[in-house]
């Protein structure tokens, strides 16, 4: 008598915690995420929804960590696992380029929706706040103080500059004009960023 395979319990769970993923961020993207519901994702997702809340004490939750991990997937993607902010020994040029490419992750629709979601959540809720500076916002702000201290190194920034200050030039301006739609977000406008942040605002 043939013996039945033993149902892998890993693997299922990891099947629906990636079902619950993906239709969290789907329903956030269709719905906004004042209207999606952990019922709505555990419909969604083929799940109970007891089956979230044993996981995840809210959608918030639910959410940080989908887009936690469609950060991660797309990096892996992008065979930029784990990334480093590039030196070429060309500051500015480095700078700019990472820059472009916030903006392209920004205007991207599968980040866009869940990441206004959780911006505009952690206004509010700030356990969600601090859990989403501690895993997504620090470490990649800790990319610009590493790239910054090795310009420091070689003498592109003065020594006295704090770095974790300096990043703020031209990243806070870009998440601002982003999140309060002042203008539109460009190459133009991060490459300016970073002429202005780099080289000032006196005459040369």
């Amino acid at each position: 008598m043939v013996k039945k395979p033993v149902p892998d319990a890993t693997r299922r769970s990891e099947k629906s915690r990636r079902a619950i993923y993906d239709a969290a961020l789907a329903l956030v993207a269709e719905v906004g995420y004042p209207k999606t519901t952990i019922e709505g994702i555990a419909a969604r997702a083929g799940v109970g929804k007891q089956t979230i809340y044993r996981w995840w004490p809210s959608k918030a939750d639910v959410l940080l960590e989908a887009f936690l991990d469609l950060g991660e997937q797309a990096a892996r993607q992008a065979g930029q696992v784990p990334y480093e902010i590039p030196d070429t020994g060309d500051l500015a040029a480095d700078l700019k380029a990472v820059l472009r490419a916030t903006v392209d992750e920004l205007l991207d629709p599968r980040f866009e929706a869940p990441s206004r979601a959780l911006a505009a959540e952690g206004l509010v809720n700030e356990q969600l706040s601090r859990e989403f500076v501690a895993k997504l916002l620090e470490p990649q702000l800790q990319l610009y103080v590493n790239r910054l201290r090795a310009a420091q190194a070689t003498g592109a920034v003065r020594p006295d500059v704090d770095p974790r200050i300096a990043l703020e030039l031209f990243v806070s301006p870009l998440a601002q004009r982003w999140l309060q739609r002042t203008a539109p977000i460009t190459y133009a406008y991060t490459d300016t960023l970073v002429d202005y942040a780099l080289y000032g605002l006196a005459p040369r």
